[in-house]
């Protein structure tokens, strides 16, 4: 709405011959139960006028209606100038803007964007979580490509320390050669069958320990299998060739397993780094920073930075003994990443029990003077939570994230033949459908809340027809192109006719609105955003086809061609917007 800013602008100049801003013209989409279609907020300008609000309303109201022919009424609501424009316009912007090829591609703007996701450890199988996290990180990306920017995916893999030792070592113990081959199993899942041995017998021993008169905390330090896998730990930082292969071999039975995960879940990488590879990194920066000044050593040789002046508290940089910590390894690696990518941001998609640590890793680099730790961001996520409860990754009780795929699949399955519509399908493309179905659900679910809240997943609540669901939208796709196919649609413009009923310019509004709803997303980076305006224009456009009379059997060429038109942009909104997201929408179901 450029025209109304500019024109009022010359309003203010004309009636009080004052020259202000573009910031000082606030405009909204006008509210239902008002007259009109763009609201002008008029409180701002009464610092000029000198007159009450509703004057200053009608005065700049009335300049509007006699010097802009789109302006065809106005009404005043205390400080707010409701305006009407006239249906030539929006069918004027339907016609040249919003059915041009370019409507749904934005420019590239020539900035950089990393995102970093998934960051699994090698000792268990995907969970619920993480598939929050993925399906998080990879909308975010998907929304900032789309928004113009040059994007790069990137995957860290804790795939060291104890918590992969506690596997190998289960498996040294008691797997007695099991491979996944030879036990039928996924290979993420075998290594995290072992974690979870590893956990039960570690429990006996503690309770052994407790039963000669330890206490808990000795009895967890000093159960033979902890010392087991500490000394595991020592020899594979020394390099002891017995582990490494052992690691190696189990490691690339996780990375196999991750592989299928990802490629079901339907998202990927631009590159992989891994902590085996990062862990030492980072001391570089701790000499920087001790040569600037920004860290200090304590008497036994430790290295820490003060932060209790920014809020925080004093945080251990390097160990008396030099060895690394984890803010360590992350200031490496974070250099590490620039110096690869030269991104403008990086964006950590990470769970909100790190926003600690994030707060202190980007105030730490910059401090140290990092010309782009400005960029850093932590995209911080609530957990995910089930009717049933939490889950425990050492005690075997999370949601495998393969299982809850496997059975959405199969809802979808059971719920979609329940309906009795795809009796024509052929079998494969049953399975596609459902497959759609049931991951559509799943990533809609997730992704339709905002980022920073704690969610419940219930998977029978996700795939409904009805209501606020990835089904919904999908179902909204489908009816739409039978309908474009039976009324054999070709694009082209339709004459202008004179008037639009209104749940035409309804539609024509909400397709408008479409770039900057996914503007605003990628800004805000949250998949939210969009995910509930694609559902706001699925639910529309079904009021939509029941209002108007059936487009098929439309005599007048010129509207049935610009009803169909309006259809087609909504068909192609809702597949674009969708594919963000990283859901299908079938062409039918």
């Amino acid at each position: 709405m450029k025209f109304i800013i500019t024109q009022t602008l010359g309003a203010i100049k004309q009636l009080y011959n004052e020259a202000v801003t573009e910031s000082v013209i606030n405009i909204q989409e006008t509210r239902k139960e008002f007259e009109g279609q763009v609201t002008i907020v008029v409180f701002p300008i009464v610092r000029f006028s000198k007159k009450s609000p509703e004057e200053t309303a009608n005065a700049i109201g009335e300049y509007l209606l006699k010097n802009v022919e789109q302006i065809i009424a106005f009404n005043v609501v205390k400080g707010f100038l409701n305006l009407t424009i006239a249906d030539s316009y929006w069918i004027n912007i339907f016609n040249n803007e919003l059915l041009r090829d370019d409507f749904l591609r934005v420019k590239p703007n020539g900035q950089k964007v990393m995102v970093e996701y998934s960051s699994p450890n090698t000792n268990k199988p995907l969970h619920l979580g993480h598939v929050r996290n993925n399906l998080l990180g990879y909308a975010v990306a998907e929304l900032l490509k789309a928004d113009g920017f040059e994007v790069f995916k990137v995957n860290l893999v804790n795939d060291r320390g104890i918590h992969i030792c506690k596997s190998m070592l289960a498996w040294e113990k008691w797997g007695n050669g099991e491979t996944p081959e030879s036990s039928g199993l996924k290979g993420d899942h075998l290594v995290g069958k072992y974690y979870v041995i590893f956990d039960k017998e570690y429990k006996k021993e503690i309770e052994v320990l407790k039963a000669e008169e330890k206490t808990e905390e000795d009895a967890k330090k000093n159960a033979p299998l902890i010392k087991a896998a500490q000394q595991m730990l020592l020899k594979w930082e020394a390099g002891d060739e017995a582990v490494i292969g052992l690691w190696k071999r189990m490691n690339g039975w996780v990375y196999e397993g991750f592989e299928i995960t990802y490629k079901n879940l339907g998202v990927d990488f631009d590159k992989y780094y891994y902590e085996s590879d990062t862990y030492l990194l980072g001391k570089d920066t701790v000499d920087e920073g001790l040569a600037k000044g920004v860290f200090f050593k304590k008497k036994d040789g430790s290295v820490w930075i003060d932060l209790t002046a920014d809020g925080l508290d004093q945080k251990l940089v390097l160990r008396a003994d030099g060895t690394s910590v984890y803010i360590t390894q992350d200031l490496g690696t974070a250099q590490m990443k620039y110096d690869d990518f030269q991104m403008d941001q990086s964006i950590y998609v990470v769970g909100n029990e790190q926003d600690y640590h994030f707060k202190v890793l980007f105030l730490i680099l910059e401090k140290l003077g990092k010309s782009w730790a400005k960029g850093l961001y932590h995209l911080s996520y609530g957990m995910v939570d089930l009717p049933s409860g939490k889950m425990k990754s050492r005690e075997g009780t999370v949601v495998d994230a393969d299982d809850l795929v496997a059975e959405m699949i199969e809802t979808a399955k059971q719920k979609t033949e329940t309906q009795g519509k795809i009796s024509d399908f052929s079998a494969k493309e049953k399975t596609e459908l459902y497959t759609n179905i049931g991951l559509g659900a799943l990533k809609y679910f997730l992704l339709k809340v905002e980022p920073k809240k704690r969610l419940l997943f219930d998977p029978s609540e996700s795939i409904d027809f009805q209501g606020n669901t990835g089904p919904f939208i999908q179902y909204t796709h489908a009816r739409i192109k039978s309908l474009l196919s039976k009324a054999g649609y070709h694009p082209a413009n339709s004459v202008a006719h004179d008037a639009l009923i209104a749940i035409e310019l309804d539609m024509i509004m909400l397709l408008a609105k479409y770039p900057e709803e996914l503007s605003n997303a990628a800004k805000a980076f949250s998949p939210a955003f969009l995910a509930n305006y694609l559902y706001e224009l699925a639910k529309l456009f079904n009021k939509f086809y029941h209002e108007v009379p059936p487009i098929v059997k439309e005599e007048n060429i010129d509207l049935k061609q610009h009803r169909l038109n309006i259809c087609c942009l909504t068909a192609d909104v809702l597949k674009a917007g969708t594919k963000i997201l990283g859901i299908n929408v079938p062409e039918r179901m």
